[in-house]
C-alpha cells in the first residue's frame, strides 16, 4: 500500500496496482478507458455512458447520488474514484469506511489537468495520463476565443430554472470561449433563478445545456417570452462539463461554436 493525496486534500493508502476500481464520475470513468485500464475497472455509474462498450457491459452501481451499497460491496474494489460535487459526501464517507476512496475537485482547466496526472499516478498510468494533459493543453492553447466577448447565459435545469454560476468548471469554458457568463456572482455554484432575473441579466445568448436536464427545441419559445429576439441555442453538456478525456474533443467544439 502507498499513501497519495487527493485533490480534496485527502491522505488515501492505495494499492500499489489497484487491480479492481469502481468509478462514480461519467467523465472520469472515460478517463480510465483512454488511460487503457481495460478490466481492472470493474464497476461504473448508470450515467458513465461513455464508452458505450463499458456501459453495455461493465457492473452498474448505481446513480453519482444514489450509490448501491451492496453492488460495490460484491465486487470488492480496491480502490472507488469520485469526485466532491458529483457524489454525495455521506455516500463517500460511507464507502470509505471500507474501501480506499479518491476523490477529485475539478472548477477549472488546471484543476482537471491536475486531475488527469492524478489518476495516472494512481493507477500506475502516468505515461499515457502525462500524453492525455499535454494533448488537452495544447488543444487549449490554441483555441481562439471571441474576440468581441459575448453574454451568455447557461442553463442545466429547468423548473426550477438552474445555471452554470461562480466557481464552475463550466463557466471556466465558457470564459476560455469569449464568453461572459451574466451569473458569475455570489456563492451559488449552480443558482436558481426566476424569469424575472434573466430578463434583467438580459444576456446576448442563451445557452441551453444537453444534459443534466433534456433541454429541447420547444423549450426555446419560453425563454424568448423572457427575453425576447434574444438567440437560444441548445450545446453539448458534455463538451463543457466532462472535466476528463473528453476535454481532447472540447476546443474543436468550442471554436465552431464561436466561429
Amino acid at each position: 500500500m502507498r499513501t497519495l493525496t487527493d485533490q480534496m486534500g485527502r491522505k488515501v493508502q492505495v494499492p500499489e496496482h489497484a487491480q479492481r476500481i469502481i468509478s462514480l464520475v461519467p467523465s472520469q470513468t472515460e478517463l480510465l478507458y483512454d488511460l487503457g485500464l481495460g478490466e481492472r475497472v470493474v464497476g461504473i455509474t448508470k450515467f458513465c455512458v461513455h464508452p458505450e462498450t463499458w456501459f453495455n457491459t461493465k457492473h452498474r452501481v448505481g446513480g453519482t447520488k444514489k450509490i448501491d451499497f451492496n453492488k460495490v460491496r460484491a465486487l470488492k474494489p480496491d480502490l472507488i474514484i469520485g469526485n466532491k460535487e458529483e457524489n454525495d459526501r455521506k455516500e463517500i464517507e460511507a464507502l470509505a469506511k471500507d474501501f480506499p476512496v479518491w476523490l477529485s475537485d475539478v472548477r477549472d482547466l488546471d484543476g482537471a489537468l491536475d486531475m488527469i496526472a492524478r489518476v495516472g499516478e494512481l493507477t500506475g498510468a502516468e505515461r499515457e495520463a502525462i500524453d492525455i494533459a499535454a494533448r488537452i493543453a495544447q488543444s487549449f492553447a490554441d483555441l481562439r476565443p471571441l474576440e468581441e466577448p459575448r453574454t451568455v447565459a447557461y442553463f442545466i435545469w429547468r423548473e426550477p430554472y438552474m445555471v452554470a454560476g461562480h466557481g464552475t468548471f463550466i463557466n471556466d469554458m465558457l470564459a476560455r470561449c469569449g464568453l461572459v457568463n451574466v451569473f458569475d456572482e455570489g456563492d451559488a455554484r449552480y443558482p436558481e433563478i426566476t424569469a424575472q432575473e434573466l430578463a434583467e441579466a438580459d444576456p446576448d445568448t442563451i445557452l441551453l445545456s444537453s444534459e443534466p436536464y433534456p433541454f429541447q427545441q420547444k423549450h426555446f419559445a419560453e425563454l424568448n417570452m423572457i427575453c425576447p429576439g434574444t438567440p437560444v441555442r441548445i450545446v453539448d453538456g458534455e463538451m463543457f462539463s466532462w472535466y476528463g478525456s473528453r476535454l481532447l474533443r472540447s476546443p474543436a467544439y468550442f471554436n465552431g461554436l464561436v466561429g
